[in-house]
């Protein structure tokens, strides 16, 4: 599955943006079976995308567990420079909450921002015309209520460290390869390709 310039640029991506135990920071623990049935679900969905056969669209559910450990396993895959962890609680009717760190330590950034920072969010998939976007509805730092506008001044600032091309929370991002669309149960992912 091909991500634009690496995790953090697809935080609003349809596997990424499917928060929970509090951990230290560095690399969170992930299950190697977990990401092994995401793995074997992506090649699957690709394989018979790419043979273009189908007359009716199949689905694929990937368990809250599962999705996680995917998301550990790919941040420590690309050894994501500042996002430590990415954890994702799923709910009905595509709302999602989540919990990221972020870990900015050694780099000049402004004094307002902390080095290492722990953001939750709550908000709701929408997905259109092969396209998908995270609509945030709420945002912390800490325990502090922020704008989510934060979050956009956040990436844009590590999106400079990392010479990326500045991008949004709010933007839409082209679906995965075959996937044409997602629902959330409670604890679960449905994929549609």
């Amino acid at each position: 599955m091909n991500f634009k310039t690496g995790l953090s640029r697809k935080l609003a991506s349809a596997f990424l943006i499917l928060c929970v135990p509090l951990l230290a920071f560095g690399v969170q623990d992930y299950s190697r079976q977990d990401v092994d049935k995401i793995l074997e679900a992506i090649e699957k969905v690709e394989r018979e995308t790419a043979r273009g056969t189908k007359r009716s669209l199949e689905k694929i559910t990937v368990e809250e567990n599962e999705l996680n450990s995917y998301i550990a396993y790919r941040i420590e895959e690309e050894n994501e420079r500042f996002l430590k962890e990415l954890r994702v609680k799923l709910f009905k009717k595509n709302k999602i909450e989540g919990k990221i760190l972020v870990d900015l330590r050694g780099e000049n950034i402004p004094k307002f921002l902390r080095p290492q920072m722990t953001l939750y969010f709550g908000g709701k998939l929408e997905v259109k015309d092969g396209m998908v976007r995270l609509v945030l509805k709420d945002l912390f730092l800490e325990d502090q209520r922020i704008d989510p506008n934060v979050l956009d001044f956040v990436i844009a600032l590590t999106a400079k460290i990392e010479k990326y091309e500045v991008w949004s929370i709010n933007e839409w991002y082209e679906l995965p390869y075959g996937i044409k669309d997602i629902e959330t149960q409670n604890h679960k992912a449905i994929f549609f390709y």
